[in-house]
């Protein structure tokens, strides 16, 4: 069973209406269908407005029924050319009895709302009626029902409340029996429990739909209109607005309230209860998506759903010191206002209980001064509080989204952009559920308020960075922890929308093409398939999404010797591994032009000063046309870390311990101690200063007992250290007697280069070397006696991973 409603434009005319029961022969034909249609468009506002005549003794009164009368036989005689007599005599007995009742007013010059819910209800009940005798005389099978049978209210005209046990028990007791494939509803009306006809309010014909949905508990409730669902924001005033694929009910009673026409907010709540979807199409686009509303929306990468507005409104400040710390001001003040029936749309007021400002009709205003100043006037007598301000011809716009409050700076951007635009705001309000953030502006500014943050938040580019992390261990875990803390900021600040789409450890790996939920990575990933580096490129490749970018955070020489597949793809690589650029000059300069031939980049900061700027900043020098003259560095936060923790009273082995158990050292220390790791990193920037050379150029000087060099696995380079303890005492005894510091030094100067530890005196930059510290000096044509010196933390797991980062970052950025 499938329940449908259309609006008054879907039936505004015979065109419209042929489209709407093109839908219903469609949908009948796989299901039994209940159609609640509303008045004729424009019909209801006809009918106030004869009612209103007639009761102000107007006789133009007569002119308006007459242009009822005739908009409804024209469209009865346009679908019915050869069968409308039978129609037309029910069709005139109805319209003869609405004349009947507009006599009546002009009479007694009244028009009390009980009469005016009977008025209104002739709109629904013409349009139901002619459409299903029209259906029935094309020979399907339909029947018009009296929603007034079926809905049964109280006594309060013109916004009946509904008695859900006895209407629920009607709805589904009528259905149950009856034979009709379509059955046509007139929407907004009811009877109240005396037998009175009633109405629902406004948007009572959407109302209707949701009763009877929710009373039959139907998969789907599907609201018909002009306009092909809901917007991102007002399409009459910002072209570049897009209907909403997916909102939920919250998102949609936000952005209703707020100005969107096409759901009236009361509608959904018989569906929202039982999680009945509301899928909103358009009548004349069937074929459009539209817009479907229900709890399971999706939750897109955008935070804000929409934006909407609400015109006409008036700013009520009540404000003056004797208000500071008084109770009961804000109850008067509402209570003034609900006793004029004055609706408030918005509420804000500061800390200080200096003044309250609220946001009503802009036609309610002079009311609601005369009220307000009336219940106040004694506080206003005393000079406690000013007589009420009220500021008209303003407009509130509002952006809605459930998703905003897990996004920072939401609200910044909102009213930065305006300002940015010259849009004054005049008051602003915000609940704590961040659904809705609303500000209240002149209404000629609606325009350009609207443009401006539909730019900001829906037209905005934002570069989507799709990555793939192998080597997911003490560095790479803290790479993906400092994703997932930045990733809101990498969008809001950077537009950058980082996503980790595939990750692989030594065993398995996982992989998402939406995103890898970073809350839930390691167990996903200890589930996840065999690793396998040839698959893990193949699944990259296969995969082909726009900016990938491959993070090799291991030390692994068959993931580097992967790096050229990769640039070819033209697939990003990052990498804190430093065999690929360490290796045979030749496989370093195929990489480099690579990277220039398929716009891949290929970074690797991290592979010389962990996140210090080192290459960043030498690369920087040379384009800038300065040239390298000659380097001095410290360039292992390992041995640093060792020397400064190494003394008479500690033993080698346990600091060496020490520092691999922190995350200094590489997983095999021989790497550190034995110098191969400083010479590759003074070879990379050797090759990056424009100079050929290979590791075997660079002179090593290794501090290493013979032992300890010759060791053949790590266990037993740790039994060398013990043995050869007296070794390492006499290379600190001898920088003690000397007062210098041990440090490990990496030098390239005129072509050549070494590694080797030295000796530093006191008055040496390096001598205060501190911690896991690194220090880089360069002198250059431009630094040619005091160099440019970069220094701090060059090893480390979060400091490695920050320069993987910022790597990434400076592909987002280019």
């Amino acid at each position: 069973m499938k329940v449908l409603k259309f609006g008054g434009t879907s039936v505004g005319s015979s065109k419209n209406i042929n489209s709407v029961i093109h839908i219903l022969d469609n949908y009948s034909k796989e299901d039994t269908v209940i159609c609640v249609v509303s008045a004729v468009g424009g019909i209801t506002d006809k009918l106030l407005l004869a009612g209103t005549q007639a009761q102000n003794k107007d006789t133009n009164f007569l002119n308006t029924f007459n242009t009822i009368k005739e908009i409804h036989l024209d469209i009865i005689n346009e679908l019915n050319p050869n069968k409308s007599k039978d129609i037309l005599v029910d069709v005139n007995e109805q319209l003869k009895t609405l004349k009947s009742l507009l006599d009546g007013i002009y009479l007694i010059n009244e028009l009390s709302p009980k009469t005016s819910d009977k008025l209104v209800s002739f709109g629904e009940s013409l349009s139901s009626f002619i459409i299903a005798k029209t259906m029935k005389n094309r020979g399907l099978s339909a029947r018009q029902k009296n929603s007034q049978h079926l809905i049964i209210t109280n006594s309060n005209f013109t916004k009946a409340e509904v008695d859900f046990n006895i209407t629920n028990s009607n709805i589904k007791g009528y259905f149950k029996s009856a034979s009709q494939q379509i059955t046509i509803l007139p929407g907004f009306v009811a009877n109240s429990n005396l037998g009175e006809q009633t109405t629902l309010g406004r948007g009572g014909s959407d109302f209707t739909a949701a009763i009877v949905a929710a009373a039959l508990n139907v998969k789907q409730l599907e609201i018909w209109t002009d306009v092909s669902g809901m917007f991102t924001t007002n399409p009459k005033l910002v072209r570049q607005a897009y209907p909403i694929e997916k909102i939920s009910y919250q998102e949609a009673m936000e952005l209703s309230h707020f100005g969107a026409k096409v759901l009236y907010p009361p509608t959904v709540q018989p569906v929202l209860d039982l999680n009945i979807p509301i899928h909103i199409k358009n009548t004349l686009q069937p074929e459009a998506v539209g817009t479907v509303i229900s709890n399971n929306a999706s939750n897109a990468t955008r935070p804000v759903k929409g934006i909407s507005n609400i015109s006409n409104v008036a700013l009520l400040t009540l404000q003056g010191s004797g208000m500071v710390g008084i109770p009961g001001f804000s109850k008067r003040l509402f209570e003034t206002l609900s006793q004029e029936k004055i609706n408030i749309i918005l509420i804000t007021q500061a800390s200080s209980e200096h003044s309250i400002c609220l946001g009503i009709d802009e036609s309610d205003s002079h009311a609601a001064k005369i009220a307000i100043d009336s219940a106040f006037e004694n506080e206003i007598a005393l000079k406690k509080i000013d007589p009420i301000i009220v500021e008209t011809g303003l407009s509130i716009i509002a952006l809605v989204g459930d998703n905003m409050k897990n996004h920072q700076g939401i609200s910044g951007k909102m009213f930065s952009s305006l300002g940015k635009n010259n849009i004054n705001i005049r008051a602003i309000a915000q609940g704590a559920s961040e659904k809705n953030i609303s500000a209240v502006i002149a209404s000629n500014d609606v325009k350009k308020a609207l443009n401006t943050l539909h730019e900001q938040f829906f037209e905005t580019q934002t570069k989507q960075l799709n990555v793939f992390i192998t080597g997911v261990g003490n560095v790479g875990e803290r790479l993906v922890e400092q994703i997932k803390q930045q990733k809101n900021y990498l969008k809001e600040n950077l537009k950058i929308n980082l996503r980790i789409i595939g990750l692989s450890n030594s065993k398995t790996m996982i992989f998402n093409d939406q995103g890898i939920d970073l809350k839930t990575w390691k167990e996903k990933l200890a589930e996840g398939e065999k690793a396998s580096l040839h698959g893990f490129f193949e699944k990259i490749k296969a995969l082909n999404l726009r900016n990938s970018i491959f993070v090799d955070v291991t030390a692994n020489k068959d993931v580097a010797n992967l790096y050229e597949n990769y640039l070819r793809q033209s697939i990003g690589v990052v990498a804190c591994n430093k065999i690929a650029c360490s290796n045979h000059y030749q496989n370093y300069s195929l990489l480099k032009r690579l990277s220039l031939k398929y716009n891949a980049p290929f970074l690797f900061e991290t592979n010389v000063g962990a996140g210090l700027p080192i290459i960043d900043t030498l690369n920087n020098l040379i384009a800038s046309g300065d040239k390298i003259t000659s380097i001095q560095a410290v360039l292992s936060g390992s041995l640093n870390f060792v020397f400064n923790n190494f003394n008479e009273t500690t033993k080698f082995h346990d600091v060496v311990k020490q520092a691999q158990a922190e995350g200094y050292t590489e997983p095999d220390p021989r790497i550190d101690l034995s110098g191969v790791d400083v010479a590759r990193k003074i070879l990379i920037l050797a090759r990056e200063s424009g100079v050929k050379i290979n590791l075997e150029d660079i002179e090593n000087k290794p501090f290493l007992s013979e032992a300890g060099l010759k060791s053949n696995t790590v266990d037993d380079f740790y039994k060398t250290l013990i043995e050869d303890e007296a070794h390492y005492q006499g290379l600190f005894a001898s920088a003690k007697t000397n007062n210098c510091q041990l440090k490990y030094v990496a030098e390239f100067d005129s072509g050549k280069a070494s590694v080797g530890l030295q000796e530093i005196p006191v008055a040496h930059p390096f001598y205060n070397l501190k911690g896991s510290d690194n220090i880089v000096m360069f002198y250059t044509e431009r630094y040619p006696e005091q160099p440019m010196i970069i220094k701090g933390a060059g090893a480390g797991a979060d400091v490695t991973a920050s320069g993987l980062f910022a790597d990434i970052i400076r592909i987002g950025n280019n």
